[in-house]
């Protein structure tokens, strides 16, 4: 699929091991999902173009430098894009950041909205979208349809693990927006579970199960 970049590195592959590792310890596993976010967001921002030269002075003389201008807004899925959210963030610290609360209810089977709060100027803004786990890709889809309604800018996907089911979802909803990811599942489960994947990433990044 042209709008899919799988990052394929021998470091991600070995920090993804330990992801994968019901024995790696929650301490552990947000220390490496930051590592797989940096890397993400460096690999993402790679063909960024709008930059501006400014003026300053080294300790030695007068220099020319470039700086982001315009920069992206990182948004987390929450809870679990929270922990690429500050990955992303350390590596573009003028980056602004919002959040999306949503989530599919198994009952009424659609995604339900508990919570949206972006930056006052994300009109026209290029948004880098955090969520690890895209299994179904149904909170996905409604999180791009919202951001969308703000009209931001290009939308461009961070993610860990990716289904092939997902991918082909939202190329078929939104054919625009870029994803970036270290892994595609081909299976999921009867719970919606990428198999192998790594469980629930909100559960294992902050202890709640």
């Amino acid at each position: 699929m042209k709008n899919v970049h799988v990052v394929d590195h021998p470091l991600l592959r070995h920090k993804l091991g330990y992801l994968r590792d019901k024995n790696t310890h929650s301490a552990e596993f947000r220390e490496l999902m930051k590592e797989i976010g940096r890397i993400l967001a460096y690999e993402v921002m790679r063909d960024w173009k709008e930059m501006e030269t400014v003026g300053i002075e080294t300790p030695i003389a007068k220099a020319q430098v470039e700086r982001l201008k315009n920069p992206p807004v990182a948004v987390s899925v929450m809870r679990a894009g929270n922990g690429l959210l500050d990955a992303v963030l350390s590596m573009i610290p003028v980056a602004s950041a919002g959040f999306i609360g949503i989530y599919r209810d198994k009952f009424i089977h659609q995604t339900v909205e508990y919570y949206f709060k972006m930056p006052a100027d994300v009109k026209g803004r290029q948004i880098l979208l955090c969520d690890p786990l895209i299994a179904t890709a149904d909170t996905m889809v409604a999180a791009i349809d919202r951001l969308k309604s703000y009209n931001v800018g290009k939308i461009h996907v961070l993610s860990v693990l990716v289904s092939q089911h997902a991918l082909e979802r939202l190329e078929h909803f939104h054919p625009d927006v870029m994803i970036t990811t270290v892994n595609i599942e081909k299976d999921m489960n009867e719970l919606g579970y990428l198999v192998p994947g790594l469980g629930d990433a909100g559960d294992r990044l902050y202890q709640t199960k």
